[in-house]
C-alpha cells in the first residue's frame, strides 16, 4: 500500500513551541516576504514483513515568470514509476482528490499500467486518514523554529528533515498507526 500527498512551505515558518525565560515570551523576527516556496510530494509505502519507506520529491519555486509553482501530472507519474522501481512489485496507490490526480492523462496512465498499479482515492476532506500527512507534520515540526534567511536555506532544511525521516521506518509506521488504519492480508 502506498499513500501519496503533497504540501508546501514558504519562508514564513510554521508556528512552533520554544523555550524562554519565565515571563518573557521569545519573539523571533523573520522576513517571510518574497515570493517563493518549497513544494513537496511524498509517498509512504507499507508492505507486510518489510520496512516502511518514504519516497519523496520536492521543487523550489522562486517566484519567477513562467516557473512552475507545483507538481505537474508528469511529476506525479514519475514519482509513481520511481516507487514501482524501488518497491519491485505491484502498487496499491491511495491518493487524495487533487485535480492533477483526476486528469484524463493520469487516468490513461493508470489504465495503461493496470497490471501493476491500482488506484483508490481518499474521501474528500479526510486528511486524518492519510499517513503522509503525519510525515508533513514531522517536517514542519523540524523546521518550526527555523528562521530561514533565504529559500535555499529553507530547501536544505526541508530536504534534511525528509532524509532523516526516510531512514527511520519506525516514524513512518507511527504515521500509519496515527491514522487508525492497519494492514491486513
Amino acid at each position: 500500500m502506498v499513500c501519496e500527498d503533497e504540501a508546501s512551505q514558504s519562508l514564513r515558518p510554521p508556528r512552533a513551541r520554544s523555550w524562554g525565560r519565565i515571563g518573557q515570551t521569545p519573539v523571533v523576527r523573520v522576513r517571510g516576504r518574497g515570493s517563493g516556496r518549497v513544494s513537496m510530494a511524498g509517498m509512504v509505502c507499507f508492505r507486510r514483513e518489510d520496512r516502511s519507506r518514504l519516497i519523496y520529491s520536492f521543487r523550489v519555486h522562486r517566484g519567477r515568470k513562467g516557473e512552475l509553482k507545483g507538481f505537474t501530472r508528469q511529476d506525479y507519474r514519475d514519482l509513481i514509476v520511481r516507487a514501482h522501481n524501488q518497491l519491485k512489485g505491484p502498487i496499491v496507490l491511495v491518493c487524495n482528490n487533487l485535480r492533477t490526480h483526476l486528469m484524463p492523462q493520469m487516468k490513461d496512465f493508470i489504465a495503461a499500467n493496470e497490471d501493476w498499479l491500482t488506484v483508490f482515492h481518499f474521501p474528500s476532506y479526510a486528511p486524518d486518514l492519510n499517513p503522509q500527512e503525519g510525515i508533513w507534520s514531522l517536517v514542519k515540526r523540524a523546521i518550526g523554529n527555523l528562521a530561514a534567511a533565504n529559500l535555499d536555506q529553507l530547501a536544505a532544511a526541508v530536504k534534511r528533515s525528509l532524509k532523516k525521516t526516510q531512514y527511520r521506518p519506525h516514524l513512518i509506521d507511527g504515521c500509519l498507526i496515527g491514522t487508525g488504519l492497519t494492514l491486513t492480508s
